[in-house]
């Protein structure tokens, strides 16, 4: 598969999601995980790179969900927020949403009018990130084959929600 966008934005391919052990390890990411690797060679130098990371200070519902999820509330150092291996050493887009649509990701894109996403977890902010950029004119692709979601099940639902945004959004399965 070649580079039909201008773009490979990749979605989170952080160890806190590709660990099997961790809360938060999707079951699909191994899988995933050398689909995105071939993505990224396809776009060569075109490849941006986004990360999960803890607010400092949370706040409004963010207090409730760092309550339920403690142990996410640490450093944007921490390893588990870390990129996996093959991409340690790429620049990131940090976000403390789960979308990573916003000024840094405008500046890093460039002039890029059409993105293809990758990552992780499709039901969470692979899909907030997808709607909020088809919202301000982005022709989004998603590679389905490599995303991972939660659950095959929830990967699947957030897919079927994308697609519905057709044609700002293509869901390639």
């Amino acid at each position: 598969m070649s580079a039909a966008s201008d773009v490979l934005l990749v979605i989170d391919a952080q160890n806190v999601f590709a660990d099997p052990e961790s809360d938060w390890g999707s079951p699909m990411f191994a899988d995933a995980r050398p689909r995105i690797a071939s993505r990224v060679a396809a776009y060569d130098d075109r490849v941006v790179f986004t990360r999960f990371i803890a607010p400092e200070t949370p706040e409004g519902a963010w207090v409730k969900y760092y309550e339920d999820w403690p142990f996410a509330l640490t450093s944007p150092d921490a390893r588990q927020y870390r990129m996996i291996d093959e991409y340690a050493d790429r620049p990131t887009v940090d976000e403390t949403t789960f979308g990573k649509w916003g000024p840094q990701l405008e500046r890093a894109l460039g002039d890029a009018r059409s993105v293809e996403l990758v990552g992780v977890a499709t039901d969470c902010c692979v899909i907030s990130t997808a709607l909020a950029m088809s919202d301000v004119g982005y022709a989004l692709t998603v590679r389905a084959e490599a995303c991972a979601g939660s659950t095959p099940d929830n990967h699947t639902k957030a897919l079927d929600v994308m697609a519905l945004y057709s044609p700002l959004i293509t869901v390639e399965r």
